[in-house]
């Protein structure tokens, strides 16, 4: 072979070889970025004709979301029951806009495409069967949803309201308000997902936001419940004796800390202060137990853990620095850098309704396939795997907790149903003197068999502005979503 054909093969064998690695790197490299690229029509054909799986809860299988068929190119369109009640469960599902919350998080098993439906995506390419998603059962019992959501809804509060089984950590109801209408979203109408996209991003109320999981707020007196832990864990009991002073100064400062509105503390023993929610003596005890201790008892309870997900990802809690006495002291009574999640919240009255041990809060109850038999069921899981405080502490603190119920205020309390509770008021803002603080209120309920713990924030104060409190404002919402649980709203 000359010179000149050796060239023309060699360029040739080249050519076939960077072909070859083209299409390797396309079909192979970039696959799957091509396939979920949202302009490749193909999937979104694909993906709209086969039938979305449903949400439903597993009280009497209620239907949250499903879907319904259309006359246009795309088969099967997204329909949210009550979309604006569950939008924080459920999330959106939207041609222009993707996904989220659930419907981002289990989108596998509600197209389809998990493998643990590959059998019956078989079986459907044999028989011509249309494909059909899996479905997911909710741990949600709608009538503590709607309780939750019509007490805040009714009276225009801006917050967040979750409820979960103590002893199993299912969620039975995660409500923020205001809220949003996925099925807006849902349109096939580009420019009516447009204009909704439009109208609830520019919402100054931030609708699209999940207060109960994605916002953390300063907890105010609701945190005491983990200095109480820590302190009875420490050797003290309900008797010990605390200082009724009105305020305290700040170590290394000239700054003092007041009791709400500046008045002594009504008792002069471990219990009062909590019934009471007393600020001196929880500053002292914080400042007494140290950051470390602090921190341990916290971590115990959830709080800092940045991998938490319901499978929905949650905002991780957090205390700030701790790097002195006087932000122990401010810190011990939910205030400086202390920041929860209302989920998290909740979490430390569930923490002591279930004796000490923290349980992983859970949306979802099973994953069943389309003709609803069981893929998988969700059993219960500590959350750490270390108690919080032990089996004997957790009842002296419910016990500190129904005392504290006892003079909290507020609509909504039943002959029948005894409840542990404690309230916050935290102050924020950048003049927190002068700015109507946040309203809280956790708890759990019956006191002797706990069923439900609940967390409540209403924020700015709701409708009392400065002299908004967790017991004059929050309280009856908690005690509306404990109603509901338990036959009694």
């Amino acid at each position: 072979m000359n010179k000149p054909m050796r060239r023309v093969g060699i360029a040739m064998l080249v050519m076939v070889v960077l072909l070859l690695i083209n299409i390797t790197y396309i079909q192979v490299v970039k696959a799957d970025d091509y396939r979920t690229d949202s302009r490749n029509q193909r999937v979104l054909l694909d993906e709209y004709a086969r039938q979305r799986g449903s949400f439903v809860s597993q009280y009497n299988g209620q239907v949250i979301a499903d879907v319904v068929s259309t006359d246009d190119k795309l088969k099967f369109q997204r329909h949210y029951v009550d979309g604006p009640l569950y939008a924080p469960v459920t999330g959106y599902y939207s041609v222009r806009y993707g996904s989220a919350g659930l419907e981002r998080s289990e989108d596998d098993i509600l197209t389809g495409s998990d493998p643990r439906l590959f059998v019956r995506r078989l079986s459907d390419m044999v028989t011509g069967r249309d494909p059909r998603g899996g479905n997911v059962q909710l741990t949600i019992n709608p009538a503590v949803q709607k309780a939750a959501y019509d007490a805040m809804t009714a009276k225009g509060y801006t917050g967040a309201v979750v409820a979960m089984n103590p002893k199993t950590g299912e969620i039975l109801a995660m409500v923020s308000t205001p809220s949003y209408d996925p099925n807006a979203l849902a349109s096939h109408d580009g420019n009516a997902q447009q204009q909704a996209w439009k109208q609830f991003t520019e919402d100054d109320r931030d609708p699209m936001v999940n207060r109960a999981i994605a916002e953390t707020y300063p907890p105010g007196s609701t945190f005491k419940l983990v200095v109480a832990a820590a302190e009875l864990e420490n050797g003290a009991t309900p008797d010990t004796p605390v200082s009724n002073a009105p305020n305290v100064k700040l170590p290394g400062t000239n700054t003092t800390l007041e009791n709400y509105g500046g008045a002594p503390c009504v008792g002069n023993t471990f219990k009062d202060a909590l019934a009471h929610s007393c600020n001196v003596p929880f500053a002292t005890f914080a400042g007494d137990l140290g950051a470390d201790k602090l921190r341990q008892t916290a971590a115990n309870f959830g709080i800092g853990d940045p991998d938490l997900t319901i499978p929905t990802k949650v905002a991780a809690s957090s205390l700030g620095a701790l790097d002195s006495t006087a932000a122990l002291y401010q810190s011990g009574i939910g205030q400086r850098d202390v920041r929860l999640t209302p989920l998290q919240d909740c979490l430390l009255a569930a923490t002591v309704a279930n004796g000490g041990m923290a349980m992983k809060p859970q949306l979802v109850k099973k994953l069943l396939a389309p003709d609803l038999s069981d893929l998988e069921g969700f059993t219960p899981e500590e959350l750490t795997g270390t108690a919080a405080l032990s089996s004997a502490n957790a009842e002296l603190l419910k016990q500190m907790m129904e005392a504290s119920e006892d003079n909290t205020k507020g609509a909504g309390k039943k002959a029948n149903i005894r409840i542990a509770s404690k309230t916050g008021t935290a102050e924020h803002g950048n003049d927190p003197k002068n700015t109507p603080p946040h309203a809280w209120y956790t708890a759990f309920a019956p006191a002797d068999d706990p069923q439900i713990a609940v967390a409540v924030i209403v924020e700015s104060g709701g409708n009392r502005g400065l002299e908004a409190t967790g017991g004059t404002v929050a309280a009856e919402i908690g005690r509306a979503a404990i109603n509901a649980q338990l036959g009694g709203g």
